[in-house]
């Protein structure tokens, strides 16, 4: 039992030495670590492929729908309304020439009679002095036989004269009177629509007084305020372009009803003058027929329009994203070398950007970000679109 704790103690010892020997016998004997390069990451950008071809430039902008003609009509003389046509209601349709509003005419076909008893007395009175005057041209020749012409008393002009501006003054009074009895109706100036109707029937209406409101149906315009640098890919009469040229085509585009409508449109010309506000140049589109299908292209519509403006010849049409600060894109050559290329832009349109210079075709240009960039670093790129290329 004494014995004991010397063995336990001997036994340890003897464990602990066995087990640094085989340590230091596996140290000795394990192979060298082999050094290992370590594994470049590059990175990963998207890009597009630049194919440079034809471009129309598109343009955007937007208005409100407005006739092109449009205003009051009146009657021209006075009376008491007899007759209100179906068509002249709020938003009624009406054909040129239609009678929209009839007076009482009754005053003025005695006005008509009278006028041509006038008349008819006055040719009574002119015939009367001409016959005098022939008497007396004939007595004056037989029995004075004086050389050279009769006095003008004698040949009655001053009577001749009078007479014959009794007579037109006459047949001017019943032409006046014939001219007030056809106005005693209102009629349809144009093919147009009512706005409002401001008579009803029975009433008095003195002359000047407003029977309605209304438009043609003709035509249409819709003025876009567009900035000046705009106003370069676009044909505007009288100021891009002279007056007897067309303008560039234009399409008006308006959801209504749960769909979308189209029509086709031209530039006509431009406003009087710039908005001293906004310094933008109001453009004015014109819609030719605007209700020959349904829905109509009703005035006071807030609509889109869509401007077909100058063509180019060469050029790309490519993210907006691929612009960088100061005008470059990235460009990855066949190595995967990026490189920064100076590009010149014309315009951005929906999103895009419009690229005249500074790029080939085949070119990849790079469209995603990069936390940190240089000239000549070597990425990876996926094509937008297509396959990963390296």
């Amino acid at each position: 039992m004494r014995m004991r704790p010397f063995v336990h103690g001997f036994l340890a010892l003897l464990v602990l030495a066995l087990g640094a020997a085989g340590l230091i016998a596996f140290t000795k004997h394990k192979p060298p670590l082999a050094r290992k390069k370590p594994r470049k990451v590059l990175p990963r950008v998207q890009a597009v492929v630049a194919k440079p071809a034809p471009l129309t430039v598109i343009l955007r902008g937007e208005g409100t729908v407005e006739p092109a003609r449009e205003g009051s009509l009146s009657c021209q003389v006075a009376g008491r309304v007899v007759f209100i046509s179906p068509a002249l209601v709020n938003g009624g349709a009406f054909r040129k020439g239609e009678v929209l509003v009839r007076l009482d005419p009754s005053d003025y076909h005695l006005a008509v009679t009278l006028k041509k008893a006038r008349v008819l007395e006055a040719e009574t009175r002119l015939k009367t002095v001409q016959e005098e005057a022939a008497a007396s041209l004939e007595e004056w020749r037989r029995v004075g036989r004086r050389p050279g012409k009769p006095p003008a008393l004698v040949a009655k002009k001053p009577q001749l004269a009078e007479a014959r501006a009794k007579l037109a003054a006459a047949r001017a009074e019943l032409q006046q009177a014939r001219l007030n009895l056809k106005r005693t109706e209102v009629l349809a100036p144009y093919d147009g629509r009512v706005v409002r109707k401001l008579v009803d029937l029975g009433q008095y209406l003195r002359k000047g007084d407003k029977v309605a409101e209304v438009f043609a149906v003709d035509r249409a315009e819709i003025t876009v305020n567009l900035e000046d640098r705009d106003l370069a890919w676009l044909r505007v009469p009288g100021l891009t372009v002279p007056w007897d040229q067309q303008g560039s085509p234009a399409r008006v585009e308006l959801d209504f009803a749960g769909r979308g409508w189209r029509w086709q449109g031209r530039v006509v010309r431009a406003g009087g003058k710039v908005d001293q506000r906004t310094r933008l140049v109001p453009v004015v589109v014109q819609v030719q027929d605007p209700y020959r299908k349904l829905p109509p292209l009703m005035p006071g519509a807030f609509v889109q329009v869509r401007f077909t403006g100058r063509r180019l010849p060469r050029a790309e049409l490519l993210p907006r994203a691929a612009l960088r600060e100061g005008g470059v894109v990235w460009v990855v050559d066949a190595q995967g070398v990026l490189r920064f290329r100076k590009v010149e832009v014309a315009r951005f349109q929906d999103g895009q950007m419009v690229v005249t210079g500074g790029l080939s075709g085949g070119e990849r240009v790079v469209v995603s970000p990069l936390r940190a960039v240089s000239n000549g670093m070597k990425v990876k790129v996926n094509l937008v679109g297509g396959e990963q290329s390296s």
